[in-house]
């Protein structure tokens, strides 16, 4: 018994570290700031174990207290697919976030102190995480108050340092209320800018978001995405942990798989050509994160099932073949491939197709016996 029990905490123990993401503490010498920094790094499940993956870096400031929950979200969202796995980087400020936001009294600029941290993090910082780590040219900064206000001030760089803005219950410098919504429209580049606040934040925090909003909320389009939310009963810090997860499902909207809801309202309604719509899906997340992924199955599935009940063939075709290209080893391209040629007049070479993949790997519903049954129906039908 004892024995048993050894051998299962020794399997819980070594499960748990393959599953579990991997938190690094490094401490880093800037030569900007005179002194050297603590940071706090997760890195994803795989990212050991898949080393041609590259990932989007999600740059946390005041990870004194802010690094867990974002890291938390970050892990679980990634997990379960509904944003990239990303590495998120922190960096421990504690008391010296006051002097790390510094901005001068006369142009409500970064000065001094405030303009070594904002070097240290465009010229230092990330620049060590892209060459130490397998990065994605897609980053987002996270902030709350101060340091909220501080990750606008990327925004005035040209091109603009972060891809992603997430502002939690900002504390205004004065002129940024108007300088952002000048500064915007400028921008070719896209980004993506979250903001958020609660209904019982500090009250001139919340009247500073709600005035923004007002200002950017119109500015919304393809190249700037925005998102805004006032939490009900949220306080000041209540609302980071209702914001964040927000926050990551509204900037990675488009990379989620595709839903119940995205089928009704969207595959079974567009204009577009079904395989336009689904090859589209993934160059969008490719141009905006930096990501080649293949197609995953469950869309393949999805695109493909709305073919069918579309009667769009040639789509269906066209989806089969990158199929068959991206899972070479499984039914999954074949199968389609299958129900293309049913449909437009060729059993033959539906029963060949069928056939052809009694050897692969099943893909949800899609077994060899599914396979081979189509098969035999055809040569029962034809008399093959």
């Amino acid at each position: 018994m004892k024995n048993l029990l050894l051998l299962t905490l020794c399997f819980c123990c070594t499960l748990s570290s393959i599953s579990q993401s991997k938190v690094i503490y490094e401490e880093f010498t800037s030569s900007k700031l005179g002194e050297t920094r603590r940071l706090k790094i997760q890195l994803p499940r795989d990212y050991e174990a898949n080393v041609e993956k590259s990932y989007p870096i999600v740059l946390v400031l005041d990870a004194n207290y802010l690094f867990e929950p974002v890291a938390g979200n970050v892990d679980y969202y990634g997990y379960w697919e509904d944003m990239p796995e990303s590495i998120v980087v922190g960096v421990m400020q504690g008391d010296k976030r006051y002097d790390d936001c510094n901005y001068d009294d006369t142009n409500f600029m970064p000065a001094d102190s405030g303009a070594d941290f904002f070097e240290f993090i465009g010229l230092e910082l990330l620049p060590y995480i892209d060459n130490s780590y397998r990065t994605a040219k897609f980053t987002i900064a996270v902030g709350h108050d101060f340091t909220a206000n501080y990750i606008n001030y990327y925004l005035f760089k040209d091109p603009p340092l972060f891809n992603g803005y997430i502002s939690l219950s900002p504390d205004l410098a004065p002129l940024m209320d108007e300088r952002l919504p000048q500064r915007i429209p400028s921008i070719p580049s896209k980004v993506f800018y979250y903001l958020a606040t609660g209904s019982d934040d500090i009250k001139d925090l919340m009247e500073i978001s709600i005035d923004l909003d007002k200002s950017l909320a119109p500015l919304k389009n393809d190249q700037f995405s925005y998102y805004f939310d006032n939490f009900e009963g949220a306080t000041h810090y209540s609302l980071v942990a209702r914001a964040i997860p927000s926050a990551m499902e509204k900037i990675f909207s488009v990379y989620r798989p595709i839903s119940k809801q995205e089928f009704s309202d969207v595959l079974m309604k567009t204009d577009t050509p079904l395989n336009v719509y689904l090859f589209d899906k993934y160059k969008t997340i490719e141009d905006l994160f930096g990501l080649t992924n293949p197609i995953r199955v469950n869309d393949f599935i999805a695109v493909s099932t709305a073919c069918e009940k579309r009667k769009q063939w040639d789509a269906l075709r066209e989806i089969a073949t990158v199929a068959k290209k991206q899972y070479p080893d499984t039914v999954l391209g074949d199968y389609y491939l299958g129900r293309y040629y049913e449909e437009v007049g060729e059993p033959k070479k539906a029963m060949r197709t069928f056939q052809g993949a009694f050897d692969k790997e099943e893909v949800d519903f899609i077994t060899v016996d599914v396979m081979l049954d189509k098969a035999d129906k055809i040569k029962e039908d034809f008399g093959y």
